[in-house]
């Protein structure tokens, strides 16, 4: 099975949960959500991207001497990734996938992190298995919609808001004051950019 490559590279997982701990990126290529502030806006056309074997990408993973992959995009979603994962998980690789969820889950996955987006919103079950919400936070009201997706993931699931890079002196505050009364919520932070990394 082939699958549009984007990128590949060794980095600092620069948001969420994980932030800070290093990983083997995978950027697929294919986005119809189509946020106005996306910062990977190269890569929804998937056909502006090679179609690359798939057990080439394992290997590229592999060779990276990485203990966990992040799957990314674009909405990686739109492949089916049942033999990506398989191929990693049996090189002992970790699986991690960040998704608006908006297509059906395929793939193995040790940490699904989902960030629902209002006009694609997530399908099938993903809301109940989601290990971590992360909810992008643009203006005030983004954080009422937030609260619609923590009712609706599991209780085990980890809470972040993030502010959209582009508004983060308008919108922090916003955030910061929403946390302090409601500390179920943590704020995310993408501090790859802060140190000038990919």
């Amino acid at each position: 099975m082939n699958l549009p490559l984007v990128e590949e590279f060794h980095t600092i997982q620069g948001e969420g949960f994980h932030a800070g701990e290093a990983a083997w990126f995978i950027r697929l290529g294919g986005c119809d959500v189509g946020c106005s502030w996306c910062d990977s806006r190269f890569s929804w056309d998937p056909d502006m991207h090679p179609l690359v074997e798939t057990g080439e990408i394992i290997e590229h993973a592999v060779y990276s001497g990485t203990k966990s992959v992040v799957v990314t995009g674009g909405e990686p979603l739109m492949w089916n990734l049942d033999f990506l994962c398989a191929g990693l998980k049996k090189r002992g690789i970790s699986t991690f996938i960040e998704t608006s969820g908006s297509y059906p889950l395929s793939g193995q996955w040790d940490w699904i992190c989902l960030s629902p987006k209002r006009n694609v919103p997530p399908v099938g079950n993903i809301c109940l298995i989601a290990d971590e919400l992360k909810v992008i936070i643009e203006v005030r009201d983004d954080l009422e919609w937030a609260e619609k997706y923590r009712r609706l993931v599991g209780r085990r699931c980890m809470l972040y808001l993030q502010p959209e890079w582009s508004r983060f002196s308008t919108i922090i505050p916003e955030i910061i004051a929403y946390v302090k009364g409601n500390p179920h919520w943590k704020i995310s932070l993408q501090i790859h950019k802060y140190m000038h990394i990919p």
